[in-house]
């Protein structure tokens, strides 16, 4: 007789089951490993977990890699830290930037704090110009606003940056602004007043002064107006030489030290030599390529439809804030990578937080009136309806879909404003005015027509100071139409 304990043992041993009506042996935990016959997708798994982790990297380095853009320009005219950048002109297409404007001048510059606090003396609103925009950090968040809504109310003053965990005394009459970051920049518009002319604008820009503070030296200004100023990302393996560069020098939030981890994988570590193995290379350039893609596809086709801005029309709210207004998208419990990397995809320098009627609102034109995308090579129109419940003025700008910048022609001409180009644009008889885009001007529209040289289009009107019938929507627009 076997004794129980021989017996038990067997059973822990053996687990036996009832399955119709025969008694079958369990060979297998329950889990453990892949179901049966389960095979992996790709042979290189080494390969695809590089892939994997590298095109997460694009999207979540969107915001940072696109302002560091502008190191690279600021170099390429010339310039270095505190350098101011004073465009004597509106911008052309030798401004290679994400959806820049070309009504107004642009001021900009960067800085390194790493080697001590930085003074950015901003003057005061006159009856001529005044100053609007943003000082951000190295993740393009808004630290700063200036202007007459900002920091300085208009009325000017030495606004001292100060590093990272910086605890000396700051002297009297300054105003201290704290930068999480090490590298500064900061984009400003002068804004001309009705009787001021683009001159004046510009005189006024050069009496803004950048310099360190233990080092006050004159501020040497360029002016790239008739320069080649790219600051675009490039979607190669650039792209990681960048977020190398970048975080280098930075410190990293806790809550990005997951990534941190990840680009390690692929020899991008702070304090060593960016050497990505050529496996490594590989995956960067094809992840990179297909994140541009990625981002072009949730541009034109976001599931987002709060965006739409009028119902059964096709504009789209070109400046889509997180849910707190702001522009971080870091929420208790998550960063909407994503949609951060939409946002910074198109655009750059975003106020720190979107009140709910801006100075100035974008909006896409995402499709044509009958829900078609736009082509290269066609020509379409937009009518401005009479009297808009505008303030100031509007402009429509058509950029490269490709590039999100400005689109190089022989006419130089990005753009057409009621600021700048009202006197000279024709009017319908009904007071509305008619805009043309495309390879040719329409017989007897040249004053009307902003040239497309064969890309695809992307439409970009702006509203600058939209009264109550715009921001409750009961004003409407008309869709961009084919010219048939």
């Amino acid at each position: 007789m076997k004794s129980p304990l021989f017996v038990k043992s067997c059973q822990v041993a053996l687990v036996l089951s009832l399955s119709s009506g025969h008694v079958v042996a369990q060979t297998d935990p329950a889990g453990g490993k892949p179901a049966p016959g389960s095979k992996p997708s790709v042979t290189d798994l080494d390969y695809q977990v590089k892939y994997q982790r590298a095109f997460e990297a694009v999207l979540w380095s969107m915001p940072a890699v696109a302002i560091y853009g502008f190191t690279h320009a600021t170099a390429g005219v010339g310039g270095g830290n505190n350098t101011v950048l004073a465009f004597s002109k509106p911008a052309t297409p030798k401004a290679e930037l994400l959806t820049a404007n070309n009504v107004t001048p642009y001021l900009s510059s960067l800085t390194d704090l790493s080697k001590g606090p930085v003074v950015v003396e901003v003057p005061e609103a006159t009856d001529k110009a005044s100053l609007y925009g943003q000082i951000v950090d190295h993740w393009q968040l808004s630290i700063a606003d200036v202007g007459p809504s900002g920091i300085d109310k208009g009325k000017g003053g030495k606004i001292l940056l100060t590093p990272p965990g910086y605890a000396k005394q700051v002297p009297s009459g300054y105003i201290e602004v704290k930068s999480p970051s090490y590298r500064v920049y900061f984009a400003f518009r002068s804004i001309k007043s009705e009787t001021a002319t683009t001159a004046d604008a510009y005189a006024y820009a050069k009496t803004l002064k950048m310099y360190y503070l233990d080092d006050p030296k004159e501020t040497q200004f360029i002016d790239p107006s008739d320069m080649r100023y790219s600051s675009l990302p490039h979607y190669d393996e650039r792209w990681f030489e960048d977020v190398h560069a970048i975080f280098s020098l930075e410190d990293v939030k806790e809550h990005d030290k997951l990534m941190m981890g990840m680009l390690a994988s692929l020899g991008i570590e702070k304090g060593k030599p960016y050497n990505p193995d050529e496996k490594s290379r590989k995956a960067m350039r094809q992840a990179v390529t297909d994140a541009y893609f990625y981002m072009q596809k949730r541009i034109l086709h976001s599931a987002d439809t709060s965006r739409t801005w009028w119902k059964g029309k096709h504009w789209g709210n070109g400046m889509f804030a997180d849910i707190n207004s702001g522009f971080s998208f870091i929420y208790d419990d998550l960063i909407d990578i994503d949609t951060r990397a939409e946002r910074y995809f198109v655009g750059t320098y975003y106020p720190q937080k979107l009140g709910p009627q801006p100075a100035t609102q974008y909006l896409f034109a995402l499709a044509d009136a009958d829900g078609n995308e736009l082509e290269a090579g066609k020509t379409y129109s937009f009518t401005m309806p009479a009297n808009p419940p505008i303030e100031q003025f509007w402009s429509l700008i058509i950029y490269d879909l490709e590039t999100w910048a400005f689109i190089y022609t022989p006419e130089n001409l990005p753009g057409l404003s009621s600021a700048n180009d009202g006197e000279t644009m024709q009017k319908n008889k009904d007071g509305s005015t008619t805009l043309y885009f495309g390879p040719k001007a329409p017989k007897g529209q040249e004053s009307n027509w902003i040239p497309t040289g064969g890309k695809k289009p992307f439409p970009v009107l702006r509203v600058y100071g939209g009264t109550e019938k715009f921001w409750d929507k009961s004003w409407t627009m008309p869709d961009v139409e084919l010219v048939k």
